[in-house]
């Protein structure tokens, strides 16, 4: 049957053979050497497997009916054969399924004699459409009631009502039940047996046992309960229509940019919030449970949001480990030395992404999320040894949670633009495409549409416009498969995506409206360098496209304290205020700026003075300082045993303005210095293992030819002349020596003066005996060169390898 098989693969056409490798691109993972070896492999269990899990459900059923029909003799089925058993569907439907599977070599042969490939029983049910096997293979008494149709119907009818409900359970499929346990039966299944309707076994594919543990329906009672459905039961030639609503398009692009601007907001602030205080890595990995619920409510969002961002950001080379020894903050030891504590902290690379446009970070975090083999929905829930599962926690790895997503996206974008499906819908849709390959990945499917809406893919429950780009631009066979540029670089702003994302997103603002409140608007999303400027000499009142901002004097002070004069920040809201600066903007920046650096705070512990000698001693009166123990050095210092952070702390709760100072005396900026993890590469920049490499065009040309090539050597070798095959240490009948060296050699000097194609006979460096078709060049110092006009290479034989050489008939 093999050698049958790959006939019928050699007699393709290159375009067919193409195809072919298309629809099934593992076959040439690695390129098989000739066309046997590509047959062997398209019939092997792993390949059929993977070619099964793309098939929809009326394919599947389809060929379900291709090995019901098969006959008992040869084992072959044909077209007319398999749509008895489809009554109900459209021919033509069923002609085309036939059509995918015998496109795929799923069934090969002609339409009167199709023979289904040996490697689906093994890797499909044992149950061909949820019907059990034929009577007369379970038991003698089945066989004989299943014979007389019009007992069976009798006995099927006088079935008591529990009895029927088994049967309609077990017709439905599979067509397997279990017994009670300890030996005891239902009554119902108790008639059943007795009636010989259900048929014990002891276990599927074995004789059966009248003590056995299992039921089987037979095949023939199976049919007669499915006479009004149809032997094959409910079939879809069609997906299932989404019943979701229909919104406008350009409603959700406007919403899910909303969505975008949100989620690239809350990711900074995520990774902000770990840059002032950084998280613990626990001993087994991830995040505690406690820094995810400080984070969510930093950020205002719920757990499962805040465990999202948080792995999208360091699968996007955002958020990093880092080793750092000694930090006195109760931080997990490494667990690779144990010498150094690790904790989470943003990477050098999200400097740089703070860098781009808001289109060109969501890109990054896009991007990374269809690559990223985690799924953050698994956060929260319990592993299978009833242990929590932690945010960025090994636990939470799944490799077929890349699939799942672009299974996802590919279901919507398959949608009319605006559909907004119900996730049930969308399940449905999945399980109907891919049948086999949807079972168990349920949750995997909601976590998807989950991260969709989260991260702005999808707006009011439907695909935007550059989510629809995404999920095409990502599975784009001519574009770069890293996504990055000839150094290594990402480049996000060169995708369609951004582009299309960047015209629905407002454009940077690089101004402010100050009001007479002291409340500054942004009017659309600030620039990178207005952005800065506002982290210092604002607080940050409400975010979105617009947000609002508010001077205080905690602010100023802060804006001080990183090294802005007043003059600086007057000049400050001159330039960026598109209104009139208020006074009282004005006036709280004089009065802090005076107050600013009236007391030099040291380290003494600590220690305070001042050139203001009232100052000091109203600060050392204060009862609400008594909690520091100031002591008066001079009439214009005090210390305390204080750290010098606390007293300062404590000097500005009590209402003053100190500046802390190092040796010299020179006033110290208090920007705290940015804490880095080392950069990560992004996970969506990684090359990936695919499941098969996109072949078209000249590459898909290449790998056919190779393949062609080889075959015409592989069977050219087997055709090689008897005396050559003798020679090689085969068994020829008729032959008891081999030819002479010295002949072989005048062969050769014949063939070379002729210039004619000869068949050489060699033992090559391996020791392994060949022969191959060549038109020898020369023959000098001890060595042949020829030409292989198949390969169109040159070879070069060791004269004392020769075993043989006879010239081609």
């Amino acid at each position: 049957m093999a050698t049958a098989f790959a006939d019928q693969l050699r007699s393709l056409s290159d375009d067919a053979l193409g195809a072919l490798i298309q629809l099934r691109p593992d076959l040439v993972v690695p390129v098989p050497s000739d066309v046997s070896a590509l047959a062997v492999r398209a019939q092997s269990r792993g390949s059929v497997a993977r070619c099964l899990d793309g098939l929809d459900e009326f394919t599947l059923a389809v060929l379900d009916a291709a090995r019901l029909s098969r006959a008992e003799d040869s084992a072959l089925t044909s077209v007319a054969a398999i749509l008895a058993l489809a009554p109900a569907a459209d021919p033509e439907d069923v002609r085309v399924a036939v059509g995918r599977l015998r496109a795929r070599f799923l069934l090969h042969g002609p339409e009167e004699a199709l023979q289904v490939v040996g490697a689906v029983d093994e890797v499909t049910s044992p149950y061909p459409a949820g019907l059990g096997r034929p009577a007369d293979y379970l038991d003698a008494q089945a066989a004989a009631l299943c014979a007389d149709k019009a007992k069976l119907r009798r006995t099927v009818l006088a079935a008591p009502p529990g009895a029927r409900a088994v049967l309609d359970r077990l017709a439905a499929g599979p067509p397997v039940g279990t017994l009670g346990s300890g030996g005891s039966v239902a009554e119902p299944v108790r008639w059943l047996i007795d009636n010989h309707i259900l048929v014990p076994v002891s276990d599927a594919g074995r004789a059966p046992r009248a003590d056995g543990e299992l039921v089987e329906l037979p095949r023939e009672v199976g049919l007669l309960l499915r006479r009004d459905s149809g032997p094959l039961g409910a079939l879809r030639p069609f997906p299932p229509a989404p019943e979701g609503q229909v919104r406008d398009p350009k409603s959700v692009d406007s919403a899910g940019a909303g969505q975008v601007m949100e989620a690239v907001r809350t990711t900074e602030s995520l990774l902000e919030a770990l840059a002032v205080e950084p998280a613990a890595v626990l001993k087994t990995g991830g995040l505690g449970v406690r820094d995810l619920k400080r984070l969510a409510r930093a950020v205002g969002l719920e757990e499962p949001a805040t465990a999202l961002l948080l792995e999208v950001a360091h699968a996007a080379g955002l958020l990093g480990e880092s080793d750092v020894a000694g930090t006195g903050r109760g931080v997990s030891t490494s667990r690779a030395t144990g010498t150094a504590d690790e904790i989470f902290l943003p990477t050098g690379t999200y400097d740089l992404w703070r860098a781009l446009s808001t289109a060109q970070r969501w890109s990054a975090l896009a991007t990374a999320w269809l690559a990223m083999t985690r799924q953050p929905g698994l956060v929260g829930q319990r592993d299978d040894r009833d242990r929590p599962i932690n945010a960025l926690a090994p636990d939470a790895e799944r490799a077929g949670a890349p699939q799942a997503r672009r299974e996802v996206l590919a279901a919507l974008a398959g949608m009319p633009p605006g559909t907004a499906p119900r996730a049930d819908d969308v399940l449905a849709l999945l399980a109907w495409q891919a049948p086999r390959r949807a079972r168990g990945r349920e949750q995997a499917h909601r976590d998807a549409l989950t991260g969709a809406a989260m991260l702005g893919l999808t707006g009011l429950g439907a695909l935007t416009s550059y989510g629809r780009l995404l999920e095409s631009d990502d599975d784009e066979p001519g574009g770069d498969p890293l996504g990055t540029g000839p150094g290594g670089e990402r480049l996000p702003g060169a995708s369609e995506p951004v582009r299309a994302l960047d015209a629905l997103l407002p454009a940077p603002v690089d101004h402010v409206l100050v009001q007479a409140d002291l409340s500054v608007v942004v009017p659309g999303p600030p620039e990178p360098e207005l952005a800065a400027e506002l982290d210092v000499v604002a607080e940050l009142e409400s975010a979105g496209g617009a947000s609002v901002h508010r001077v205080t004097a905690a602010s100023v002070r802060r804006a001080l304290d990183v090294g802005y004069a007043a003059t600086d920040l007057h000049a400050l809201f001159r330039r960026r205020s598109r209104t009139p600066i208020p006074q009282a903007l004005t006036y709280l920046i004089d009065d802090a700026a005076r107050k600013h650096g009236g007391l030099r705070a040291g380290s003494a512990g600590s220690y305070v003075r001042s050139d203001d000698e009232a100052l000091v001693a109203e600060v050392l009166a204060d009862k609400r300082l008594g909690h520091a123990a100031l002591r008066r050095l001079a009439p214009t210092v005090l210390v305390s045993p204080l750290q010098l952070a606390r007293l300062l702390g404590s000097l500005r709760d009590a209402g003053f303005a100190p500046v802390a100072e190092d040796s010299a005396g020179a006033a110290v900026l208090s920007r705290p210095k940015a804490r880095r993890a080392p950069s990560r590469t992004p996970v969506s920049a990684r090359l990936a293992e695919p499941a098969g490499p996109l072949l078209a065009g000249p590459r898909l040309a290449g790998v056919v030819e190779q393949i062609r090539r080889g075959d015409i050597a592989t069977r050219a070798a087997r055709r090689a002349p008897v005396t050559v095959r003798a020679a090689n240490g085969q068994s020829v009948p008729g032959l008891t020596s081999v030819q002479a060296h010295t002949q072989a050699m005048a062969v050769l000097q014949q063939a070379v003066r002729e210039k004619a194609r000869v068949w050489v006979g060699y033992v090559d460096a391996h020791g392994a005996t060949l022969s191959r078709l060549v038109r020898p060049v020369s023959l000098s110092a001890g060595y042949l060169r020829a030409e292989d006009e198949r390969t169109e290479t040159l070879h070069t034989f060791a004269l004392h390898r020769v075993t043989a050489a006879v010239l081609e008939e």
